[in-house]
């Protein structure tokens, strides 16, 4: 007597990969994937996107030197212009040397790191922060509402930057003197995080009263969910799109801050430098004739901004049906 296979078991794989093909020919076909092909300037801002995140990411693996480690240093390498080697020990640096023999191309990579790694989580700290306080502030209304908003109104009078200032130098100086150097990236983070949330908080607000307002929501209501799970389960997963393309924007925004902090000798400590620190540093020696120590960290910096802010702006567009 046969057996026979119980009905669908051996279509289960099939069924699999006929599902994965389909989701990726769906992929293939879909608008954003056409107006991504379809533009030049988007595809080479994210490929060099991607290329300064795996420079940053593989910066111990592929730096040709180890720049911040005094045992390592030689100040007979000071003052290598590009594409030269040094006329006194002989070793080659690409893109030259700073005033302490440091080679420029493995700064730009460790800075590179210091710079993304700030930018990323004061963007995530400002994005959580921002989405709870928009979801209470649209969901809830009445005082709640009133004083989310004036404080967020409060904030935007002042620039974004001088408020990130303000509160890097309060969260400094509640800090032991002794504990300064080490926490510094973490408030760093933290400032510039403070300092982006209203964006987003404003944004969710008013897409959540515009979802509040719908039959979903009322549903929810009716059969006994929480506020919390409504916001979160049902309000957030419709509202990810305009936070995504904030997300994107604020990076640059947040990258931009560090780097302007950073130059004015009030964010990363000397001993983790980032772009502006390096940025900083080569303005002293502008004048005398080694450019180099400035151009290339302020081209990086230039190049990662502006990838960052074309691919968000190319986000906003493809996200908004009205703006196709």
């Amino acid at each position: 007597m046969d057996i026979q296979t119980p009905k669908g078991a051996s279509a289960r794989p099939e069924f699999k990969e006929a599902e994965a093909t389909s989701t990726w020919q769906r992929w293939m076909n879909s608008d954003i994937w056409h107006s991504y092909k379809s533009s030049p300037v988007i595809i080479v801002s994210s490929l060099t996107f991607l290329l300064l995140v795996l420079g940053a990411v593989l910066s111990p693996l592929i730096s040709p030197y180890t720049p911040f480690d005094p045992a390592s240093l030689n100040l007979m390498n000071g003052f290598t212009k590009p594409m030269s080697a040094n006329e006194f020990t002989g070793d080659y640096f690409l893109l030259g040397t700073d005033d302490q023999g440091r080679d420029v191309l493995s700064t730009i990579l460790f800075g590179l790191r210091i710079s993304l790694f700030v930018g990323v989580v004061a963007v995530l700290f400002a994005m959580t922060l921002g989405v709870v306080l928009g979801l209470l502030s649209g969901y809830a209304g009445g005082w709640l509402d009133g004083i989310i908003m004036r404080i967020a109104d409060i904030q935007m009078t002042f620039p974004s930057i001088m408020v990130a200032m303000l509160l890097y130098g309060i969260g400094k100086g509640l800090i032991p003197p002794d504990l300064r150097d080490e926490m510094a990236i973490w408030v760093l983070i933290i400032s510039i995080g403070l300092s982006e949330w209203v964006q987003f908080a404003r944004t969710v607000r008013g897409a959540t009263m515009v979802e509040r307002q719908k039959e979903y929501v009322q549903a929810g209501n009716l059969i006994g969910l929480t506020r919390w799970s409504i916001m979160l389960r049902h309000i957030l997963p419709n509202v990810t799109g305009p936070i995504l393309v904030i997300a994107t924007i604020s990076l640059a925004l947040a990258i931009i801050a560090e780097a302007t902090l950073s130059f004015l000798g009030v964010g990363a400590p000397k001993t983790e430098p980032s772009l502006g620190t390096l940025i900083n540093v080569g303005r002293q020696y502008i004048l005398s004739g080694e450019w180099w120590i400035l151009l290339f960290p302020s081209l990086t910096l230039l190049a990662l901004a502006l990838s960052v802010n074309l691919f968000g702006d190319w986000l906003r567009d493809i996200l908004n049906p009205k703006l196709r």
